[in-house]
């Protein structure tokens, strides 16, 4: 239980992350830079793998819409932008994987299933409401979490060791900016900086900056 408030916690912290589109990753994508793609993948599949689970799809299917999903990436990245306060990278990726489980269940045409069939499933995807699944469910913040260790992961050797704990103690570990200025013998303001510095880092990492 501990473990779980802990996790919640950081993952409260770190939801201004997912608040706007991003033009860091989408940029690269968009310039067809070979380390972006790989970013992508690495950073996204687990979370695409577990949407089409969570939507119902056979795990023998899973892996082949991911990769249809980020076929579509591929071929739509050119056209994604910001129209909205409400669009993100992670949205629209959701969308697609939506899309895709979609077009997986059309393509079983007769299948029956528990809740009623093909086009009963369907119209259950087509009217989920994409924020409304977010709160609350455990499972889509644990899916988030390990999104966000993924993208930590990939960025931490960008920042000198000091920068790098001043970021960690307040937004992973939940301390306040004057306890970690004391533990690190700087200033509050200098810890506020240093937690900025990685956050932006972050969000152009996952593809949520809004320039």
């Amino acid at each position: 239980m501990a473990r779980t408030l802990r996790n919640t916690a950081t993952m409260n912290r770190l939801d201004s992350v997912r608040g706007s589109t991003s033009r860091s990753l989408v940029l690269r994508l968009q310039e067809n830079r070979a380390p972006a793609w790989r970013d992508l993948v690495h950073l996204y599949s687990p979370l695409i793998l577990y949407w089409a689970r969570r939507a119902g799809l056979p795990d023998n299917e899973c892996a082949d819409v991911v990769q249809e999903v980020f076929r579509s990436v591929v071929a739509n990245i050119r056209t994604f932008k910001k129209t909205s306060s409400r669009d993100t990278f992670r949205g629209w990726l959701r969308t697609i994987t939506r899309n895709k489980v979609n077009d997986f269940f059309r393509r079983q045409g007769a299948v029956v299933d528990a809740i009623g069939g093909t086009e009963a499933r369907i119209r259950m995807l087509q009217n989920a409401d994409v924020d409304d699944e977010l709160v609350g469910d455990p499972e889509e913040m644990a899916a988030d979490h390990a999104l966000f260790t993924r993208a930590i992961e990939l960025i931490r050797e960008d920042f000198q060791p000091h920068t790098w704990q001043a970021f960690w103690r307040v937004v992973v570990e939940g301390k306040s900016a004057t306890e970690v200025a004391s533990e690190l013998n700087t200033r509050p303001g200098s810890v506020r900086v240093a937690k900025s510095r990685v956050l932006k880092r972050l969000r152009e990492q996952l593809g949520e900056t809004s320039t």
